[in-house]
C-alpha cells in the first residue's frame, strides 16, 4: 500500500522527544515494506499540514495515516477524513515518570474520535508504543476494516425521590461561559437550547474580557485573603513570578464577583491561550480553590462539563474535578487522569505535599500541583458523542502510586479492564473531558439518567 503520512505535533509540547517518538514509529513502518509517501517531520500548523495533506491526495495514496504524536485539536484529522481517503491513527503512550505532560498523544486521539464520530467518519486506530506495539495491531491499523464496535447504551431505569432531587436543585442554576471553546474542541459544543430543555440550566455567554477586567479592577484587600489561602493550601509559593502570580490570583476575586453577581452556580472558561498571552497569568489554581468551595468549573469553555460537574457535585455531595484521561495501560490494567492544577484540595493524598507551580507548556503560575488521594471514585459525563446525548458512567478505584505527571493527577483502575475500556472509549468517541467525585455514587446517577431520561453508557 502507499501510506500518506500526516505527523502532527505542537510546539507547545517536548518538540524533542515527540522527534525522537515520530523517528522510531518511522523505523517500525519502514520495516513494514508498505510506500510510505509524505512529511517525515512533524506538522506543527494548520497551513503545513493542509499542505502536506493536498500533496498526498494528489499524489494518489491508498490510506492516510495520521501520526498523532503531541496533542493536537481535531481540525485537521476531520480535513483528512473529509477527503474521502480511508484513515488511520496512531498514537504513543509516553512513560509515567512524574514529570511534565510531554505529548497528551492519547488526548488527541480522544479528540479525534469525538469529532469523527459526530460526522461518521469510521477510521482504524491504535494506541501503542513503536517498540512493543503488536505486529496483529500495526497490519489492523495499516490495512484493516474500521469496526464500528461501539458499546450498547443502556436505556429505562426508574427514577427516585433523591434523582428528583438532584435534578430539582441543578436546573435552579445558570452557567457562565467565559469567552468561546477553543477551535478543533467539538468536544466542548453546545446548544444552550438543547442544553436548557435537558436540564433547565441557562447559560449566559460572557467575553474574556468581562473576567480580564474584574481581576484588573480586583481591590488588593479582596486579593489578600486568596493569597492566604493559597499559602495556607501550598509550599513553595515565592519560588513562582510574584506579579505573575498576583494576576492569577486575581482571577480567583473575578471569579467571585461574577459568581455571585449572576448568581452562577457553575463556570466553563476559556482557559488557554489568552489567559496566558493577553492576561499574563494563569487561571488553573482559581480554578481548584473554586471548586474547593464547590463552584465548578470546566476548563476550555467545556459547558456539557460544567453540567455535568454539578450533576455529579449534587449526587455525590462533595467537590468534584473536571479531568482528562491521558492514559489507559493495558498491561499494568491503569489508566492516568489528569489536568494541568486545578484539582480541588480536598483530593490530595495526605502523604504529599501540594506545590505552587507553573504551566508547563505556558510557564506561569499559579497551578496547585498534587497527586489524587486513593479510594474509590465515580466519574460521569453528558455526553454528545456519535450526536446522541447520554451519561457516561464509571466506577474506580484511585491507587496510591507515585505522580504520573506534574499537576494534579492520578492513577485509577477501573471496575472493567483497561484492556475493554480502551476501546469502548474510542468506539464511542467520548469526549476527552470526564467529572470525578470520591465515593461510588453509581446507583443514583443511573436514576438521575432515568430522571433525565437520559440512556447509560458504562464504561
Amino acid at each position: 500500500m502507499r501510506l500518506g503520512l500526516l505527523p502532527l505535533g505542537r510546539n507547545t509540547f517536548d518538540v524533542a522527544f515527540a522527534e525522537e517518538r515520530l523517528a522510531a514509529m518511522l523505523d517500525r513502518l519502514d520495516e513494514t515494506g508498505h510506500e510510505l509517501v509524505g512529511s517525515r517531520e512533524l506538522l506543527f500548523d494548520a497551513d503545513a499540514t493542509r499542505a502536506a495533506l493536498t500533496d498526498l491526495v494528489e499524489r494518489g495514496v491508498d490510506r492516510l495515516l495520521a501520526l498523532q504524536v503531541t496533542f493536537t485539536d481535531a481540525a485537521m484529522i476531520v480535513e483528512a477524513a473529509e477527503t474521502g481517503l480511508p484513515l488511520a491513527i496512531w498514537a504513543p503512550p509516553e512513560p509515567r515518570l512524574g514529570g511534565r505532560l510531554r505529548l497528551n498523544a492519547f488526548c488527541g486521539l480522544n479528540l479525534a474520535s469525538h469529532a469523527l464520530g459526530l460526522r461518521q467518519h469510521a477510521f482504524t486506530w491504535a494506541y501503542g508504543a513503536p517498540e512493543t506495539l503488536s505486529d496483529a495491531k500495526l497490519n489492523d491499523l495499516l490495512t484493516g476494516e474500521p469496526t464500528s464496535d461501539a458499546p450498547e447504551v443502556a436505556s429505562g431505569g426508574a427514577s427516585s425521590d433523591a434523582a428528583r432531587q438532584v435534578v430539582a436543585a441543578v436546573s435552579e442554576q445558570r452557567i457562565a461561559r467565559i469567552g468561546a471553546h477553543p477551535d478543533g474542541f467539538d468536544t466542548c459544543a453546545y446548544d444552550a437550547a438543547r442544553l436548557k430543555e435537558l436540564a433547565g440550566v441557562a447559560v449566559d455567554e460572557l467575553p474574556l474580557e468581562t473576567l480580564f477586567d474584574e481581576a484588573r479592577a480586583a481591590d488588593p484587600r479582596a486579593v489578600a485573603p486568596v493569597r492566604a489561602q493559597a499559602e495556607e493550601d501550598l509550599t513553595g509559593l515565592e519560588a513562582v513570578d510574584q506579579a505573575q502570580l498576583d494576576r492569577s490570583l486575581r482571577l480567583k476575586t473575578g471569579l467571585d464577583a461574577l459568581a455571585e453577581r449572576g448568581p452562577y452556580g457553575a463556570f466553563a472558561v476559556r482557559c488557554w491561550p489568552e489567559t496566558f498571552t493577553e492576561y499574563g497569568g494563569a487561571v488553573c489554581g482559581p480554578l481548584s480553590m473554586m471548586a474547593e468551595r464547590r463552584v465548578p468549573c470546566a476548563c476550555e469553555a467545556d459547558v456539557y462539563g460544567a453540567l455535568s460537574q454539578m450533576i455529579l457535585q449534587e449526587a455525590a455531595a462533595s467537590e468534584v474535578f473536571l479531568t482528562d484521561l491521558v492514559d489507559l495501560d493495558p498491561e499494568d490494567d491503569s489508566a492516568v487522569i489528569w489536568h494541568c492544577g486545578q484539582a480541588p484540595m480536598s483530593m490530595r493524598d495526605p502523604e504529599v505535599k501540594a506545590t505552587a507551580t507553573i504551566h508547563t507548556n505556558r510557564k506561569m503560575p499559579l497551578l496547585y500541583q498534587f497527586t489524587l488521594k486513593p479510594g474509590r471514585v465515580t466519574l460521569m459525563r453528558v455526553s454528545q458523542a456519535l450526536g446522541e446525548t447520554k451519561m457516561i458512567i464509571a466506577g474506580a478505584e484511585m491507587l496510591r502510586r507515585p505522580m504520573a505527571f506534574t499537576g494534579t493527577s492520578g492513577v485509577l483502575r477501573f471496575d472493567r479492564p483497561a484492556s475493554a475500556v480502551l476501546p469502548d472509549l474510542v468506539a464511542s468517541g467520548l469526549e476527552h473531558h470526564l467529572v470525578l467525585a470520591y465515593g461510588d455514587h453509581r446507583e443514583l446517577l443511573r436514576e438521575v439518567a432515568a430522571e433525565m431520561t437520559l440512556p447509560v453508557l458504562e464504561l
